[in-house]
């Protein structure tokens, strides 16, 4: 392995791909390990996620994602009887939603790219979905896509109908089916989001109650995720974000006094970045949120992060940079580089059932 840029080249073994949630591997969720690193100090920790409550402060602030995961994936089939996988990924305005279309695979679907607007398909119990145009349409009807703009018409309303007929999405790597609880966090209060909200996952009622004795205070918002694209690397789209006036303000009070506020997963920092100003103050808001961290557009408030390990070339790595800049990272490219070369010379499992990554300075 080169001496540098592994963070731009780096192909995640297969072996540190987890296959399925800890559990399945005789461990609870928050026994999954945790890398810590400290970019204020140029240090990195090895510890376990069960031990979070040493590596934080009492007054600091956790902005959770209370987003539900869907049964987001559902069967079809072409009028020429061919059999697909439909993702359903955003509701959007006007009760359409942007979905993918898949093909069934050995294991998990695949992507399909022959899809073109004006398809339609029969779905179960007689629902049907119709892709009216590429999403998002940046050329013409016909062009091709991954995503689509599509119509649903199902005999019942959509989340009791996934219920019935949905499944959670999956990749390839995951190579057994698990239940929907698996994809839910402790968190989950209002179902919407078509992958789960993962950097959460390792969370259980028995670390919030020790969190919340030591004076760490939870703050939740809402963000529902759309699906990821594991074959290409896409800047992220609009998604819709809620931040309640109660979380706001514990944001605003927490950085006045100089606490740290650390958001458990990208999804959480994308909505409380979206209603803080230039001047670092949050507001409450509500609506979508098309926005992407980079060294243009900085970290304003969050100043810590709990996440997974991403993928190379991943645009989530260019937030997660940014936290290492907002940690107190001098090279915020270096400090990520050697982060992730420890992890993968450790043995850190990767995906929604992995390992986790805090990020954090001084509060």
């Amino acid at each position: 392995m080169a001496a540098a840029g592994v963070i731009d080249a780096f192909t995640v073994p297969a072996q540190l791909e987890a296959s399925g949630p800890p559990e399945a591997r005789g461990l609870r969720r928050d026994e999954v390990r945790l890398l810590v690193s400290r970019p204020d100090t140029g240090s990195l920790h090895h510890s376990r996620f069960s031990e979070l409550p040493r590596w934080l402060s009492p007054g600091d602030l956790l902005v959770v994602n209370t987003s539900g995961t869907l049964n987001a994936a559902v069967p079809a089939t072409a009028a020429d009887g061919e059999r697909f996988e439909v993702h359903l990924s955003t509701r959007l305005p006007g009760n359409l939603w942007a979905v993918e279309l898949r093909r069934p695979g050995p294991v998990a679907s695949l992507r399909h790219r022959e899809a073109r607007a004006g398809m339609a398909l029969e779905l179960d119990a007689g629902g049907r979905i119709a892709l009216l145009a590429p999403y998002p349409l940046l050329g013409t009807l016909d062009a091709p896509s991954r995503l689509w703009i599509a119509a649903l018409e199902l005999p019942e309303s959509v989340l009791p109908y996934l219920e019935r007929f949905g499944r959670p999405i999956r990749y390839g790597y995951v190579t057994d089916s698990w239940p929907a609880s698996m994809y839910q966090t402790v968190f989950a209060a209002e179902p919407g989001s078509a992958e789960m909200p993962s950097a959460g996952r390792p969370f259980t009622h028995e670390l919030v109650t020790r969190l919340v004795a030591g004076g760490i205070q939870i703050a939740p918002l809402v963000l529902h995720t759309g699906v990821a694209s594991l074959e290409d690397h896409e800047p992220p789209y609009e998604e819709y974000f809620r931040v309640p006036p109660e979380t706001a303000d514990r944001v605003n009070a927490a950085k006045r006094i100089g606490h740290r506020v650390v958001a458990v997963g990208t999804t959480a920092v994308r909505a409380l970045e979206t209603v803080t100003d230039v001047r670092g103050t949050t507001s409450p808001g509500e609506g979508w949120t098309s926005l992407v961290i980079t060294r243009e557009r900085p970290l304003r408030t969050v100043n810590g992060l709990i996440t997974g390990f991403h993928e190379p070339r991943a645009t989530h790595l260019a937030m997660v940079k940014q936290a290492m800049a907002a940690a107190g990272a001098r090279s915020p490219s270096s400090d990520l580089d050697r982060a992730y070369r420890e992890a993968l010379e450790n043995g850190y499992l990767w995906h929604e059932f992995g390992d986790s990554h805090l990020i954090i300075g001084r509060p």
